[in-house]
């Protein structure tokens, strides 16, 4: 059985994966990826997440920076997944269906899946490491609730 503190690491895994990760390569204004303002919004998000802690500026800066890198590292990897799901599209709307082709690009989705997933996780346990226990339990929370309420739903 999961440890709560296991369930909360995979909880602001995806919350982080999902809102961050969404920002950094889905922009609906048209307007291109801006790395530093990605950095200068992640940034705040850290420092609301720490907000009524006794986390220190530099703390934050540490958190904020970790994660920041990490959606950088990651972006290779996205470019990846998109390209893999255009030719998985591709391959199952060919005349011919081949089977084999097929299965090496789900293959490759599962290496890029992995890879991000060890890459992610790596960063929380960096980003968790310059934080106290107690500091740690405020982030995970703050970011989390945040996110609920930011998207309207709750559960």
């Amino acid at each position: 059985m999961a440890t709560l503190k296991t369930m909360i690491a995979a909880l602001l895994a995806g919350s982080l994966a999902a809102t961050a990760g969404g920002m950094a390569y889905a922009k609906s204004d048209g307007k291109a990826f801006d790395p530093v303002r990605f950095q200068e919004h992640l940034t705040k998000r850290v420092d609301k997440a720490l907000n009524g802690t006794d986390a220190t500026a530099e703390q934050k800066k540490q958190v904020a920076d970790i994660l920041g890198q990490t959606f950088k590292d990651m972006r290779a990897m996205h470019d990846q997944r998109v390209q893999n799901r255009k030719a998985m599209q591709e391959a199952l709307q060919a005349p011919t269906i081949d089977a084999a082709k097929i299965e090496s690009i789900r293959a490759e989705q599962m290496k890029i899946a992995d890879e991000s997933s060890k890459r992610f996780t790596k960063a929380l346990t960096d980003a968790g490491n310059v934080l106290t226990a107690q500091q740690r339990q405020a982030f995970f929370k703050n970011w989390t609730d945040r996110e609920h309420g930011h998207h309207g739903r709750r559960g």
